[in-house]
């Protein structure tokens, strides 16, 4: 089957326009336009792509067939998303990338490279959807926007590495004149965070070879702290980590590591960084080395042994998916608990039971912890012995079931369940279960890797040891933090005046003519830019300013521009040259702001209170909770609150604590309830009870 195009082309009895994918969007190939991006996107989508015959959800999309070889040609999708028709008008990733404050624009865009298996279909309605795309960018038609995911070889695709699929998107931004493009940098390789490993090894996230920079940390980290971090980090020198690790274990393994590669290093290596960036150099190109040598093999042989790769990467996952479980039984016979074992394993089979009927029911997916806690309370009205076992379960055997838990896309603990055949893994079972009821001390550590066998996973443990680990040192912890909680990340393309015939300028609606209640609370962005002829005048300026405004902006739908504040008291029939350099900023004037409407800023019509501990004042993205008093959001890590933990029915921050009454000076007042309702200076919340009866306690 041939992608959807190719067979719309052929009914339209037109030849379908093809591009070389590591050429297009080369500077002139095959356009070279000069406008904002609004008007280039449109210059795009006529000359470079093929409207398709349908639409998904009303939306409108085309598609650019690029060549990469003889045997494979990509389909990329552009969508047009109208934001007046949208069940999504706003936009989180402006929000969480501090753009909240921009004015909803018109239309979004949409550059989608579907995965491998998806080219020959056309798109399902829920394409907006899906995380698994090659590439996925959005941009506003007011030139700014965000990449949303990027997946190469590593991330499913067979046949375009992330780095051909990064160059595309980038010479796309850069063609259309893209503004700024944010990326929520969250990529891991062998459980890595890359922005950590990079950061240490270059100085900057991977984005950061394509001019991706800063734009604003989680929990209050600023650009300051984080360039701070980096160097912290990146400057450890190799002896003194040799030193400090030398009364631990990982001592002669550290330091036979940095010796082989000292010893391989035509350069001296003196710091974590030198070392990490020659070990991601040289794995390079052995990943080079060995792709080379499996082109060249003899195809019978390449065969045979992608077979037995296949077959034995089977076998070991088939144990692994086992050897990491327990059995319950097992797990409670270790527990100090005030229940007995029949009461928890019979609480364990009331759990499994209500997974086994939500999952009969949806087909898929976990339950989440208070769904899964108010099921099981329907047969057991212990909520203590509910709470007791749902954090035992873990990777865990309860009959011919596995339970496990983590945390889903909503950043939510959820629980899900597996079946196991006893027959066919009986052995792989009883196996664990001798494993598992080994006491701890008899298990033997898993073998250090051997320096030079595998250079990824040195860098794994060198990672794991001298970034995440490392002995007794606060200010390398916060330092780690502090980069791991920096994920917005931005490009932004400077103004280039064109050697031509036009002049530009950026047009800014005066910030006076919103009232107070809807003015944006940060800077506005820089103005829409406008083009108009050298021999222009001042009212050419005025229309030209109108119609980009209206174009772009909902609430500017019936703007009406009367004044144009940067030039004094020329008047309309005035020509421009002269007056105004090219490239200035304006202010201009005028009337028909729809400040009623809904679709004012792309942070939504909420406006929510961010006041957090760490400092953070807006939303970051991260998990928050509102008091129910004040309604002011803060961190539900900065609240003591895990990740793993469900958010409290109830929770009142300190202050609304403190006007209660006095603070508590010692340790935190524990009210025995039925349910062990919990009262201390930060949170307050009762698993079965209702507000007013939380609060009836504090009165």
């Amino acid at each position: 089957m041939s992608i959807p195009i190719l067979e719309t082309c052929r009914k339209r009895k037109r030849r379908p326009k093809l591009f070389g994918l590591h050429s297009f969007a080369e500077p002139g190939c095959p356009i070279n336009p000069t406008g904002p991006f609004r008007d280039n996107i449109r210059i795009f989508l006529k000359q470079c792509a093929e409207p398709e015959d349908y639409c998904v959800k009303g939306m409108p999309l085309w598609c650019t067939l690029l060549v990469r070889d003889k045997s494979c040609v990509v389909p990329l999708y552009t969508i047009e998303e109208g934001v007046n028709h949208s069940l999504n008008p706003f936009c989180d990733h402006c929000r969480c990338t501090g753009w909240g404050n921009h004015l909803v624009s018109k239309r979004k865009y949409h550059v989608v490279i579907p995965n491998d298996r998806d080219w020959n279909k056309p798109l399902e309605d829920n394409v907006l959807n899906i995380h698994s795309h090659l590439l996925h960018g959005l941009i506003h038609c007011n030139g700014f926007g965000h990449l949303l995911c990027i997946n190469g070889i590593e991330g499913g695709s067979k046949y375009l590495y992330g780095r051909e699929i990064m160059d595309l998107w980038d010479r796309i931004c850069e063609i259309l004149k893209a503004r700024k493009i944010s990326v929520e940098d969250a990529s891991k390789k062998h459980g890595m965070d890359l922005r950590l490993l990079h950061g240490v090894a270059y100085g900057h996230t991977w984005f950061g070879r394509w001019g991706y920079k800063f734009c604003r940390g989680s929990y209050g980290v600023s650009e300051e702290n984080y360039d701070r971090a980096i160097e912290i980090l990146s400057s450890q020198k190799l002896d003194k980590i040799i030193q400090d690790f030398s009364d631990r274990e990982q001592s002669r393994q550290i330091k036979c590591m940095v010796q082989h590669y000292r010893d391989l290093s035509e350069s001296q290596l003196v710091t974590i960084r030198d070392l990490f960036k020659f070990m991601l150099t040289i794995k390079s190109r052995s990943a080079l080395q060995k792709k080379l040598v499996a082109a060249t093999a003899a195809p019978s042989a390449s065969v045979q042994k992608n077979s037995i790769r296949i077959s034995f990467h089977k076998k070991d996952n088939s144990k692994e998916k086992y050897l990491r479980c327990k059995r319950f039984t097992s797990v409670i016979a270790h527990m100090d608990s005030r229940w007995p074992a029949k009461r928890l394993e019979f609480a364990a089979e009331v759990i499994v039971d209500a997974l086994k009927q939500h999952k009969s029911e949806v087909g898929h997916g976990g339950m989440t912890r208070q769904d899964l806690r108010d099921a099981a309370r329907m047969h057991i009205g212990d909520t203590g012995l509910l709470d007791y076992v749902l954090k035992s379960m873990n990777n865990v055997i309860v009959g011919c079931h596995i339970v496990r838990r983590g945390i889903n896309s909503a950043r939510v603990l959820e629980y899900t369940i597996d079946d196991v055949d006893p027959v066919k893994d009986l052995k792989l079972l009883e196996a664990t279960e001798e494993i598992h009821q080994k006491p701890l001390p008899d298990l033997l550590p898993a073998p250090a890797p051997v320096p030079g066998t595998d250079v990824y996973n040195d860098v794994v443990y060198l990672y794991n040891n001298t970034l995440l680990n490392y002995p007794e040192s606060e200010l390398l912890e916060l330092a780690t933090q502090a980069v791991l909680d920096s994920k917005h990340f931005v490009k932004d393309r400077p103004f280039r005046d064109e050697d031509d015939q036009l002049l530009r300028f950026f047009c800014q609606v005066m910030p006076g003519l919103f009232d107070a209640e809807n003015m944006a609370t940060e800077t506005s962005p820089a103005g829409e830019l406008v083009m108009v002829p050298l021999h222009a005048t001042v009212f050419d300026l005025k229309q030209a300013a109108e119609k980009a405004l209206r174009d772009t902006y909902c609430i500017m739908d019936k703007f009406v521009v009367t004044e144009v504040d940067n030039l004094g008291e020329m008047e309309d029939r005035d020509v421009l040259f002269g007056a105004l350099e090219s490239g200035a900023e304006i202010l201009v004037r005028g009337s028909g702001i729809d400040l009623d409407s809904n679709l004012k800023h792309e942070g939504g019509a909420d406006n929510w209170i961010v006041r957090c501990e760490c400092g953070a004042r807006d939303d970051d993205g991260e998990r928050m909770i509102a008091c129910d008093i004040c309604e002011v959001w803060q961190h539900t890590r900065c609240c003591g609150i895990e990740d793993a933990e469900a958010v409290p029915p109830l929770f009142v921050c300190p202050g609304c604590c403190t006007s209660f009454g006095p603070p508590m000076t010692n340790s935190p007042l524990e009210f025995q309830c039925s349910d062990d309702l919990l009262l201390d200076s930060a949170t307050i919340y009762g698993m079965d009870y209702e507000y007013d009866n939380c609060i009836g306690l504090l009165q």
